[in-house]
């Protein structure tokens, strides 16, 4: 999880006498992918389990002394490597805009710098889902949507994907080991697979419902929808939980489904689509009798941003002096602001105006209400030591009921589809 120039970067920098001098990196967006209005931050938690065990084991030292990439003076620093410093940053769940400083790492130099490819991989792809997740759930207009996305990343990605895709808003995910680890509720039932099994779909309902019950989804179009559905019905009855449509227009399948079932006294029989949905699919199945989405390849690839653009940068340390110095590039568009940040979101009737990004000194306080907004960043890492809030289950509850809130402060038209500016200006002072 390091990339070598990180290590190279230590090595010259303890030659030099500058490794271990105090420094602060943020990591923050120079803009929204895919022209959204608005970003989630996913992975904080995730990032904070990473860096309590982010150590150098024999293994990796013997493969950096055999390939000669650092220095013995480097190899023993390593052996003892823990994270010392402080971090804070935005809460997990919290919505985001360019230039926010999402996560700031105080420490030395060198402690500091070697986490940014843990942590950028981490926020970048976590932050990517959650950002595609939030305009679906956003789209279904409080109708459940599903994750079910696995076999369309890798397997780590695919954890990751579910634990993102709850924190901003979707009600399930059907990966069992994210289930076990973040405390996400699981779905599934049956595939068509099945259904081809058995000697007729009638026996492939039947042996479903004999293990799940008669609330259960059944998948009614392996064959012909029409009669999938009647055989449906004649096998469970009336109080059948749901049908699951996987194929058609399904706009007008889902109409002619929810006709069919109301005829045949199955009122209260939930209709579920899949196949392919992302936002502007769920979008255009508003006005459609559709209860519950499932969603896959778009939410865990980030519907066409598979990447939330972050980057690490340092933004303040301190000289031989003792004094602090504000640095930052100065490239052409990948410019940044120096110096050490705090946050605030400017609200006026509850309503998001602002995101004041405040340049201070070294660990100044902030007054959130002085300054007229809402205080962003929270403390995740005092002195190495990661405060368990942001952990495990309870961590993944709080980040979806911040992502829950914040996106109520937004602006109404921050909430439609159409690609655009952020829907809150972002202010540096």
């Amino acid at each position: 999880m390091t990339d070598r120039y990180e290590l190279t970067m230590i090595d010259a920098a303890m030659r030099s006498g500058t490794a271990f001098r105090p420094s602060v990196f943020e990591a923050f967006a120079r803009r929204l992918p895919g022209a959204r209005r608005y970003g989630v931050v996913a992975g904080t938690g995730r990032f904070l389990d990473r860096v309590a065990e982010f150590r150098f084991g024999d293994a990796e030292l013997r493969f950096l002394r055999d390939h000669r990439i650092v220095s013995a003076e480097l190899l023993d620093w390593l052996a003892d490597y823990r994270f010392s410093g402080d971090i804070r940053g935005y809460a997990e769940g919290e919505l985001y805009f360019p230039g926010s400083p999402i996560l700031v790492v105080e420490g030395t130099f060198a402690e500091a710098v070697v986490l940014e490819t843990v942590a950028l991989s981490v926020l970048n792809y976590d932050s990517a889902v959650a950002n595609a997740a939030t305009r679906m759930t956003r789209a279904a207009k409080g109708r459940p949507v599903a994750e079910m996305g696995s076999r369309r990343a890798s397997e780590e990605s695919a954890v990751a994907a579910a634990r993102a895709a709850y924190i901003a808003g979707f009600d399930a995910t059907s990966n069992l080991a994210a289930g076990a680890r973040w405390g996400i509720p699981t779905m599934g039932t049956a595939a068509h697979s099945f259904t081809l099994l058995h000697d007729s779909e009638a026996e492939a309902f039947q042996a479903q419902i004999d293990v799940l019950g008669v609330g259960t989804t059944l998948l009614v179009d392996t064959y012909d929808i029409e009669q999938g559905i009647r055989t449906a019905i004649e096998v469970a009855g009336t109080g059948l939980g749901g049908i699951r449509l996987d194929s058609g227009d399904l706009a007008e399948v889902a109409a002619d489904a929810r006709a069919l079932l109301d005829s045949l006294g199955a009122t209260g029989t939930r209709i579920t689509v899949t196949s392919d949905l992302d936002e502007y699919a769920i979008a255009g199945l508003q006005a459609s009798p559709v209860d519950a989405y499932g969603v896959g390849t778009s939410v865990v690839t980030g519907s066409g941003a598979p990447a939330a653009g972050m980057v690490y940068k340092l933004v303040a340390r301190q000289g031989d002096d003792g004094a602090w110095v504000g640095v930052g590039k100065r490239s052409e568009d990948k410019a940044s602001h120096p110096g050490e940040k705090v946050a605030v979101r400017r609200l006026e009737g509850g309503v998001a105006v602002e995101e004041a990004v405040l340049v201070t000194d070294h660990r100044a306080t902030l007054d959130a209400a002085a300054a007229g907004g809402r205080a962003l960043q929270v403390p995740l890492v005092a002195g190495g030591e990661i405060d368990d809030r942001w952990l495990g289950h309870g961590g993944v509850e709080l980040a979806r009921e911040r992502h829950a809130a914040s996106v109520e402060e937004l602006p109404v038209e921050a909430h439609r589809l159409a690609r655009g500016e952020p829907a809150i200006p972002t202010v540096f002072r």
